[in-house]
């Protein structure tokens, strides 16, 4: 089963919503199903169908969002903006698991492609997820260099090759939240606990050999709920779409902690 799938329950109030048939003689159809929700109409969330036309519309899950939207139903909300899986607006739920629609093939799901906003997170509108908290929770671990020595006045803050290379993976991070959202321990906790994205972030900052404030910020993590309530489950490895490894961050943190320790 994919990490975070999605799944309505047997008692769900999701409801059967309108489905939209292609012209007919279309040959090359794919079917859509979107999660549709709408808070001003105070009615419960829908599952609406599209009957897509693939001939006619780029191989991406967002490229057949986007044809929707222009083409079938000018209702239907969902962030995107880049296209090129760098800004990590789009992430969604598609086929279970969570991803950016920008660079997710249709072709890469069977059967009907079923969309959902990102799991357990307030819903905006639609496929739109409420990302203040997320948001909050990243600059909480305060991202930015911190430094007491001042910059030299001639000269960029350097570093060496080896130095730079710890903070590559992790300052690849987009912040499309697919991983802190694919976390069972960040769904029930996610008032306490920071994610692992906001995690990575941190631990990006502590290995930075720039940053002088590597004791403050292992002072705000040393909490049992911030950090420690990762039991290390691996979702969020397993589902972000850059490819990064927060777990391993989060490991590396605890370990920085408890070195400091003894």
């Amino acid at each position: 089963m994919p990490v975070a799938e999605f799944r309505l329950p047997p008692n769900s109030r999701v409801r059967k919503g309108r489905h939209f048939p292609a012209a007919a003689g279309t040959a090359n159809v794919r079917r859509f199903a979107v999660y549709r929700y709408d808070p001003d109409t105070g009615e419960n969330p829908r599952i609406d169908t599209y009957d897509v036309d693939m001939d006619s519309c780029g191989p991406m899950v967002l490229d057949a969002l986007i044809k929707i939207k222009n083409e079938i139903d000018p209702t239907l909300t969902f962030r995107r903006s880049c296209r090129e899986g760098i800004c990590g607006s789009c992430a969604m739920n598609i086929d279970g698991g969570n991803t950016l629609a920008c660079t997710m093939a249709a072709d890469a799901v069977r059967g009907e492609v079923r969309i959902y906003p990102l799991p357990h997170m307030p819903v905006v509108k639609d496929l739109v997820p409420d990302l203040t908290n997320f948001y909050a929770q990243y600059a909480s671990i305060k991202p930015w260099l911190q430094s007491r020595t001042p910059a030299p006045p001639d000269r960029e803050r350097l570093q060496s090759k080896k130095d730079q290379e710890r903070i590559d993976e992790p300052a690849a991070c987009i912040l499309c939240a697919c991983c802190s959202t694919s976390c069972p321990s960040y769904w029930w906790n996610s008032d306490r606990y920071l994610g692992p994205a906001a995690l990575l972030a941190a631990y990006r900052w502590l290995v930075d050999s720039r940053d002088e404030a590597t004791g403050e910020r292992l002072d705000d993590l040393e909490d049992p709920f911030r950090l420690y309530r990762c039991h290390t489950i691996m979702n969020c490895t397993q589902t972000c779409p850059k490819g990064l490894n927060p777990a391993r961050a989060i490991a590396e943190t605890k370990k920085m902690l408890a070195e400091r320790r003894h």
